[in-house]
């Protein structure tokens, strides 16, 4: 038992019927904040996400000297420093993996050391690729632990004979490893060409989401071989951009639909995005749901009472959704297998121990597998549900509580690392007044 505050998530009497507006993607805001502090000039972000995660980036883009104007929630504003990052400087990451992956290699640029920790559940989290492919391209990191936070990167980067350096790097735990390079590399002296050594790489939507921003600012990445990527040197096109909805928020209420065999509509879903989060319509399709593209957005429905089948699943390119998938499986009528995600350990907890561990609390039957989990219906009952200081986490239990009376989760406010006010907007679709709109 700990002393975090919990939250009675709220069970539904019935199938649900709410409309819920998501806050702007995560993911594409920080890639667009880190472009902006490598831009030509000034840059706007419109609806771009206000979480812990995009003000941890707001901070390191501060502490590197740009100017961050946030005042107008719907248009942030930021103006480069002169001359580049400027180095002498401590950048707190928190726990947002984007800000201690994607900042090193720009902090390459500063002109003097910049050095990084975090939350103390960050440090577990790794970062050595990123490190050592710095190191090879001749900047001096310094480490206490072993690619790990804290540690300190020392700039700036000089050319090294004009040559493009080839950066070979094993990636297989994250796909962020190959994202963080890649923002950086048009900055440069004489770019980059980076090359991934290990095995499958996951997560591939977002390496095609961090293509796709580059060549919005006139950066276009060539790639050699389907493991290769090779960035030219140029400039950073200062931009006005709108930031997407974040599709992975949208899950857990798209879920609920599938459920509780009611309705939800997502207003302003993209007819085309880069995010992995759209795979969620593939989802509940196979558990037996359905969604729809309407004028208004998008409308997910459940099947009659709620009724879901159990999956097998590759969620190799998808593990953000892992939680939310297996809080349906856990309410499924058959046994389930999620595969393809074993990169889910290193993430803000070991999510598949997480998983397991508050899936056999709850009454399901959970097993872990080398990559991934099995899951088999139970008689599930009301508990305590731990949520391990992570956002996906929280979004797990809200699913499993919306069916299961009972279910009480620890620290709610987790889910501010990427949708504060999650559980306000959750009552709101769960409960009376889901009619008339929620988030």
């Amino acid at each position: 038992m700990t002393d975090a505050p919990t939250w009675a998530a709220p069970c539904a009497d019935g199938p649900i019927d709410a409309r819920v507006r998501v806050p702007g993607s995560k993911s594409l805001t920080n890639r667009w904040l880190v472009l902006a502090l490598l831009a030509d000039g000034p840059s706007t972000l419109r609806h771009p996400l206000r979480s812990d995660d995009t003000l941890r980036m707001v901070g390191a883009l501060r502490a590197l000297g740009a100017e961050v104007d946030d005042q107008d929630p719907q248009a942030w504003v930021v103006r480069p420093p002169e001359g580049g990052p400027r180095g002498g400087v401590d950048v707190d990451c928190g726990q947002a993996g984007t800000v201690m992956r994607f900042v090193p290699p720009v902090a390459a640029l500063a002109d003097g050391p910049v050095r990084f920790d975090g939350h103390p559940s960050a440090r577990a989290r790794p970062v050595g690729p990123v490190l050592r492919a710095l190191a090879d391209i001749g900047v001096a990191v310094r480490e206490t632990g072993t690619g790990t936070l804290p540690f300190e990167v020392v700039g700036p980067l000089r050319a090294a004979g004009g040559r493009t350096p080839h950066v070979r790097i094993d990636a297989s735990a994250s796909s962020q490893f190959v994202s963080a390079l890649l923002l950086a590399g048009a900055a440069y002296p004489a770019g980059l060409r980076l090359e991934h050594t290990g095995t499958a790489l996951p997560s591939l939507p977002h390496i095609e989401m961090t293509l796709d921003v580059l060549a919005e600012v006139g950066v276009h990445v060539d790639r050699p071989d389907p493991r290769s990527w090779l960035v030219p040197p140029g400039r950073v096109r200062a931009f006005d951009v709108a930031v997407e909805p974040d599709l992975s928020s949208a899950a857990p209420f798209l879920a609920l639909a599938a459920a509780t065999g009611g309705r939800v509509l997502v207003p302003g879903w993209p007819e085309r995005t880069t995010q992995p989060g759209d795979r969620m319509r593939e989802v509940l399709a196979s558990v037996g749901a359905r969604t729809e593209a309407t004028p208004e957005g998008l409308l997910a429905t459940g099947a009659p009472g709620g009724r879901l089948s159990g999956v097998d699943l590759d969620l190799a390119e998808v593990g953000e959704l892992t939680p939310v998938v297996a809080a349906l499986c856990a309410l499924a009528d058959s046994p389930s297998r999620l595969r393809g995600v074993a990169h889910l350990r290193g993430h803000e907890t070991d999510r598949l121990a997480a998983l397991a561990a508050e899936l056999g609390r709850l009454g399901a039957r959970a097993q872990e597998l080398p990559d991934g989990l099995a899951i088999g219906p139970g008689d599930l009952v009301g508990a305590r549900v731990r949520t391990y200081h992570d956002h996906r986490m929280v979004m797990f239990g809200a699913v499993v509580g919306a069916v299961v009376p009972g279910v009480v989760l620890e620290d709610p406010g987790a889910a501010g690392k990427t949708y504060p006010g999650f559980d306000l907007a959750w009552e709101r679709a769960v409960g009376p007044a889901a009619g008339v709109g929620a988030g």
